[in-house]
């Protein structure tokens, strides 16, 4: 212990010291700490003051070219940020991150041999950066080199901390050269490798309905829909896929769940034309009833399904009420299956009035072979 001490006292001995007695490298170090704080905050302005003081006391400091790189990148201040990076390479041409941030910044530039050499060192140093991978298969794909872009965002993928971004990106750039198939396998197996997210697994949802794969649209749904509890959509997916299974039990309780989350209408809707299904007038009677009383109006689909279910329950006038007042905004003007759908409520209710307006609304589009009442 007194030994410790003693070196202690004799290392504080031996350190310059300014007019105050502190030595100038504490008084950077500090600085640098504050510059990294105002940075993080986004007080860039702040960050560059700090890293100033840094320089001012510890002028040799090798963190600081990098640091100062940062804020100017953030700042989207390129011809600085390269300049404090390659800075950066001199004190330190051994630290991935400083290779992977010119990278990138060379890339923005169009410097594109510049870039790729950056991105060399950058993964060189650390294989594993899948912001270096990220900017690598930009440039790839920017010389046609799709499979390899692929292989450069399927190990990003792996790599970063959500890689789901990455793997949707990769399945995207296969969708663009017409290759689905193999675009579906890349997220199979990305999800098998532990990638997830709640986006990822609503497209590969998407993907299992379009190959009529519905068991496992249903378990990739509820993947996205247990990812992302905010989203009550999500849960209404599990529901109608479930309900086109025959499982009629599960989707009930799906579309519960997804009410659970937010209580809408378009939901009691669907379980609505569940009881309907089952001869449930009660039950039918209460959801149409939830389903009025939570309805925004807002939502297109859930209008047009309020206004159907109405109709189906003999509540005709009330649905006619509902279309041709949604008929008439001006933000559905080229809505022509809902100005038809009002023209055949209202030639039904022999309502000329709304028939002549409807269909006038719709012929307007100038759709070829289009028929209204």
């Amino acid at each position: 212990m007194k030994r410790s001490l003693l070196l202690a006292a004799l290392l504080f001995v031996g350190c310059p010291k300014d007019g105050d007695g502190v030595d100038p490298k504490v008084k950077a170090d500090g600085h640098y700490l504050a510059g990294q704080s105002a940075f993080l905050k986004g007080d860039f302005a702040a960050a560059h003051l700090s890293f100033a003081e840094v320089k001012k006391f510890n002028p040799a400091d090798p963190r600081l070219p990098a640091a100062e790189g940062e804020v100017f990148l953030a700042e989207v201040k390129i011809p600085e940020a390269i300049e404090a990076f390659e800075a950066a390479t001199k004190l330190d041409g051994k630290r991935g991150t400083t290779w992977s941030r010119l990278g990138y910044l060379y890339s923005i530039k169009g410097e594109k041999e510049k870039a790729r050499a950056a991105l060399d060192k950058a993964l060189a140093a650390n294989p594993k950066d899948f912001n270096a991978l990220d900017t690598l298969a930009d440039l790839q794909l920017g010389e046609g080199k799709l499979d390899e872009a692929i292989k450069s965002l399927v190990s990003a993928s792996q790599f970063a901390i959500d890689g789901s971004d990455f793997a949707l990106r990769a399945a995207a750039e296969l969708d663009k050269a017409k290759r689905g198939d193999e675009a579906l396998a890349l997220l199979e197996t990305a999800v098998k490798n532990g990638v997830k997210g709640a986006a990822l697994s609503n497209d590969l949802g998407d993907r299992y309905v379009a190959a009529q794969r519905l068991e496992e649209a249903v378990a990739a749904y509820t993947d996205a829909a247990k990812a992302n509890p905010k989203d009550p959509s999500l849960w209404e997916l599990v529901a109608e896929v479930q309900r086109k299974l025959g499982k009629t039990a599960d989707a009930e309780a799906s579309f519960r769940a997804s009410l659970k989350v937010k209580d809408r209408g378009v939901v009691h809707v669907a379980l609505a034309r569940m009881c309907q299904a089952r001869k449930d007038e009660a039950c039918v009677k209460a959801e149409l009833d939830r389903a009025l009383e939570t309805s925004t109006g807002e939502e297109l689909r859930e209008t047009m399904e309020l206004g159907e279910l109405l109709a189906s329950v003999g509540r005709k006038k009330d649905a006619l009420a509902l279309f041709r007042s949604l008929s008439e905004e001006s933000e559905q003007q080229r809505n022509v299956e809902l100005h038809v759908r009002t023209a055949q409520l209202a030639q039904e209710l022999k309502d000329e009035v709304t028939v002549k307006a409807a269909c006038t609304r719709a012929l307007s589009s100038g759709q070829a072979g289009l028929k209204c009442p």
